[in-house]
Parts: C-alpha cells; sequence; structure tokens
C-alpha cells in the first residue's frame, strides 16, 4: 500500500514532533502546518491529503474555524485535538465537522488507534485484505505481518495458518479442520504437522504468540 498522507496542525512543534513520530512508526506520512492558515493553503495545495489532526487553539485561524472550511470542500477525516475537556467545546467541534474529538493530555497509542480506525472506515480498506487486532496487522494483498508496528518474516504456510486463526478468532479449530483449510486438503501426513507450524509462529510472534491458545485433545483457539 501506499503510505497514507496525514495533515498534523498544531502551534506547538513539541506536539507535532509527537504525534509525527508514532503516526511515521506505523507507516503514515506526515505533513506540519504550524497555524491555520498554514493548514488551509497546504491542504488545498496537496490533493493526496487523507486525514487532518487538528489543534483548535491556534494564532491566525483557529482550528473551529479551519474545519469549516475544510467542510465547504471536503469530506476528509478529521481529528480535532483540544486542551479543552468541557462538552460545549465538543460539540461545537462536532458541529463544525470534526469526525474525532480528543482532549489533550492524550495517549499517543490512543490518537494513532483512532487515526488506523478512522482510515479504515473512510477508505472502505477491505476487511478480508487487512486485519488488525490486538497489535497485529495482517496485509493479505502485500503478505506483510506487523507486531507493534514492527514487521515480522514468516513463512508462506506460517502467514497462512495465522491469517485462518485471526479470521477465525474466539472459535475452537481442530487440527483436521486447520489442515483442511491452511493445506487445502492436499496434505496426507500427520495432523500434527500442524503443531510444529504453531511452534514456530509463536516464537515469532513473541508475547503475542500467547494469544494462540492450545485446546488440549483437540487442537487451538486465537483469543486476544
Amino acid at each position: 500500500m501506499d503510505k497514507i498522507k496525514v495533515l498534523v496542525v498544531d502551534d506547538e512543534s513539541r506536539m507535532r514532533k509527537l504525534v509525527n513520530d508514532f503516526l511515521s512508526r506505523k507507516n503514515y506520512e506526515v505533513i506540519e502546518a504550524a497555524d491555520g492558515e498554514e493548514a488551509i493553503d497546504i491542504f488545498y495545495a496537496d490533493k493526496g491529503i487523507s486525514l487532518i489532526i487538528l489543534d483548535v487553539m491556534m494564532p491566525k485561524m483557529d482550528g473551529m474555524e479551519v474545519c469549516r472550511q475544510i467542510r465547504r470542500d471536503s469530506t476528509v477525516p478529521i481529528i480535532m485535538l483540544t486542551a479543552k475537556g468541557d462538552e460545549r467545546d465538543e460539540l461545537q467541534g462536532f458541529d463544525c465537522g470534526a469526525d474525532e474529538y480528543i482532549s489533550k493530555p492524550f495517549s499517543p497509542k490512543i490518537l494513532t488507534a483512532r487515526v488506523d480506525a478512522l482510515v479504515r472506515r473512510a477508505y472502505q480498506m477491505d476487511s478480508a485484505e487487512f486485519i488488525e487486532i490486538g497489535g497485529i496487522e495482517i496485509d493479505k494483498a502485500a503478505h506483510i505481518v506487523k507486531i507493534d508496528g514492527q514487521e515480522i518474516e514468516l513463512s508462506f504456510k506460517e502467514f497462512e495458518l495465522l491469517t485462518y486463526f485471526v479470521e477465525n478468532k474466539g472459535l475452537a479449530l481442530s487440527r483436521e479442520k486447520i489442515l483442511n483449510n491452511v493445506w487445502n486438503y492436499d496434505y496426507f501426513g500427520d495432523a500434527r504437522t500442524i503443531d510444529t507450524h504453531v511452534k514456530k509462529l509463536r516464537k515469532k510472534m513473541g508475547e503475542k504468540g500467547d494469544y494462540i491458545r492450545t485446546i488440549w485433545g483437540m487442537g487451538y483457539k486465537f483469543e486476544v
């Protein structure tokens, strides 16, 4: 996938850097603006911006006005950041057309999760092609798995096995069922080959390997 472009608008350089660092780790391309007027100029000059993170209290033009102006021409997802936590401010933000409203101070990880969710909803990323659960990201089209943002190397069968577990989360899966679905009925050896693959997969997943639970005498279950 091409990098998704996010415009971060805040008059505090420290805040822009914090958000930039976290989003960059998740493979977003971040563009920064230090005030409302600069944000408007950048947004209309760059047609590739997919999401805006917008501070409310800024010089020259505040975030509410920036949001209003952009909403006249665009439905791009907007997350508003503010030091104000009162209900009236939140309602005003939503009235302007904001999609999310986060009060400072906030967890950068929570902000990143909100960005991920908004991007998926807004651009209708096919859940069959991109899956995210419990810190695990699976990009089926690119055949990439990331654990907490870090790509891990999986064999073809390990990738298919993890994808099958995630797509059937919460279900008790027998070894035979896993074999039939992941190996497509063309494997005639011992079903215990599943155990070997699961052991390797768990090791590569680190702490997240605990999500694959053993059901004694039957098979496995994926639970976060």
